[in-house]
């Protein structure tokens, strides 16, 4: 059995992808608890802005945005829907060969969120006598704009959109309505609720499901550009709660409060928490720019860095805490995260070595109990899913797309032998019997070929020699593991998902699936994204700079049954 099993692994070696690096791997063992979920995201964790910044929104000698704002954007762009909904070219799920053709879509169109610095000085055309006219640049205004106004026509166009694809809002309100300017970027007042109470009756007479409402953006903290006192802000919410429900009559039908989309700052939250009270703000959100400014010259040296990159896991386990401590009713929400503020980084955020970032802060989160975490931006800005100009997609959308339809919501704990290099996160296979593993390679230099345990049957008091001088036999023995309680049999497949830059440039902005270009078809639809069936017990290589999604379909976790 054991010359067999050599064989095979012999075989699998010289048979390696196409995405395969010559050069000699290092070892690396992936233990997963299948046992008991370590935390929980929603079945829509995956979820995508717009903003509102106009064409004239600039930084560094760029000027990004475009027509892509909540107010110019071309809702009828047949791209739009189609991003939206995660439309494949191919809708069946059948065995041919060796790869199976799966559809991956959003199955209730992607979760977005409408709101951005902006928002706070928006006003909506309901009930108002003044006329409605956009953003235009100021020299004393908010980040330099004018106050803006959402016509409710556009609304209305906007929904149209929304119904048709799905989609699940998030809108955020103007918190800052009423209130004025102490000194710099000190505001203080009460918040005026007339015109959030006109604006949210309008939407309720007109039917449309808004899933959620956040109150401001930014104003927590230090605040950007604008901030305000967490007393007097959860005064604020709990106003606004009481809004809510008087309009919302159905108690089934009420949204849920999200607050108070700012950078986390611990005291300003708790507070947040403590004044505004039980039941009120139904999830706490956060905003997430780790990797620094547009301008950075250093932004790939920091994603591929492990260690600027756990830098972030303290906001996420402060976060949990914050919570735990003050606010055992809410969840935690990233509304909004770009990796790189102002604009995000020209040919970084929108090309491959984004993903890796991209990837790694889903799973990072996805640990803490996030539930939702939201991607800025799905189109506007050199970080957005969709091309500004295009509307094709830019890699990230990719990524995004296959969490989605492989990452269930189940989170699960591992452990990993292996250099620091080496990422990897574990979750419940989506709606599916089995696991799904995200393996995300930061080396430029190394592979690694990957063996893959599960706990039930492995002694992490033994840890295997995964010394460079061990023999080739026994690394392919220790290549070869099964991922249950019985031996396995050469029928038994897995999903292999790997990702890669095309022709070998981290700043490209065409993505490779299993060595084959990811692209949209003359219509505009997503192109099936199509696994490659390994035999499950069969090495795993993980090329340098590179991502993979595993499916196991039969790995037996009770976590996941």
């Amino acid at each position: 059995m054991e010359v067999r099993l050599l064989l095979l692994a012999l075989i699998c070696l010289h048979a390696a992808p196409r995405w395969a690096s010559a050069q000699q791997p290092e070892e690396a063992t992936v233990i997963v608890k299948g046992s008991t979920r370590i935390a929980e995201t929603d079945e829509n964790y995956v979820c995508a802005t717009i903003d509102w910044w106009p064409p004239e929104k600039c930084n560094y000698n760029q000027c990004p945005w475009g027509q892509s704002s909540i107010l110019n954007l071309d809702l009828d762009h047949p791209f739009l829907a189609q991003a939206i909904q995660g439309r494949p070219l191919e809708l069946q799920s059948v065995v041919a060969g060796s790869i199976l053709v799966i559809p991956c879509t959003f199955n209730k169109g992607l979760i977005g969120r409408l709101g951005g610095s902006l928002q706070d000085r928006v006003v909506y055309d309901v009930g108002t006598e003044s006329p409605c006219s956009p953003f235009r640049n100021v020299s004393n205004g908010l980040f330099g704009f004018s106050v803006g106004c959402l016509g409710m026509d556009r609304w209305d166009k906007l929904n149209d959109l929304f119904q048709k694809t799905g989609a699940i809002v998030t809108f955020g309100v103007n918190a800052l309505y009423g209130r004025y300017n102490v000194r710099r970027s000190i505001w203080a007042g009460k918040w005026n609720s007339t015109n959030a109470y006109d604006f949210v009756k309008y939407t309720i007479s007109k039917g449309y499901p808004v899933g959620s409402w956040e109150f401001g953006n930014e104003l927590s903290g230090h605040g950007i550009g604008a901030k305000v006192d967490a007393k007097l802000y959860g005064k604020d919410v709990v106003e606004f709660k009481s809004i809510l429900r008087q309009l919302y009559k159905a108690p089934l039908s009420q949204p849920l409060l999200l607050a108070p989309g700012g950078f986390f700052d611990q005291q300003w939250y708790s507070q947040l928490l403590q004044t505004s009270g039980h039941g009120v703000v139904n999830a706490l959100t956060h905003h997430v720019y780790n990797l620094g400014g547009g301008d950075d010259v250093h932004l790939i040296r920091k994603i591929l860095d492990p260690k600027y990159l756990d830098r972030a896991e303290d906001t996420y386990r402060d976060m949990q805490l914050t919570i735990q401590r003050h606010g055992t009713w809410a969840s935690a929400w990233v509304s909004e995260s770009g990796g790189v503020f102002n604009n995000g980084g020209l040919l970084v955020s929108n090309t491959f070595i984004n993903s890796i970032w991209y990837l790694d802060q889903l799973g990072m989160a996805s640990k803490y109990n996030t539930k939702v975490f939201c991607r800025q931006t799905l189109i506007g800005g050199n970080y957005g899913l969709l091309d500004t100009q295009t509307f094709r997609p830019n890699p990230d959308y990719y990524s995004a797309l296959l969490w989605h339809r492989l990452m269930g919501n189940g989170v699960l704990s591992i452990d990993v032998i292996a250099p620091r290099r080496l990422r990897a996160y574990a979750h419940c296979r989506r709606q599916q019997q089995g696991i799904t593993l995200l393996l995300i390679n930061l080396s430029n230099t190394t592979g690694y070929n990957v063996t893959l345990q599960n706990d039930i049957n492995v002694s992490l008091g033994k840890r295997p020699n995964l010394e460079k001088g061990s023999s080739f036999t026994q690394r392919l023995r220790k290549a070869v593991s099964w991922l249950g309680s019985k031996p396995s049999s050469d029928t038994k497949k897995r999903e292999e998902y790997h990702l890669t830059a095309k022709d070998g440039n981290l700043q490209s902005k065409t993505m490779l699936l299993n060595g084959v270009p990811l692209e949209l078809g003359d219509d505009g639809s997503v192109p099936a994204m199509n696994p490659v069936l390994v035999v499950v017990d069969s090495p795993l290589y993980l090329a340098p700079t590179s991502i993979a999604f595993v499916v196991l379909p039969k790995f037996e976790a009770k976590a996941c049954s």
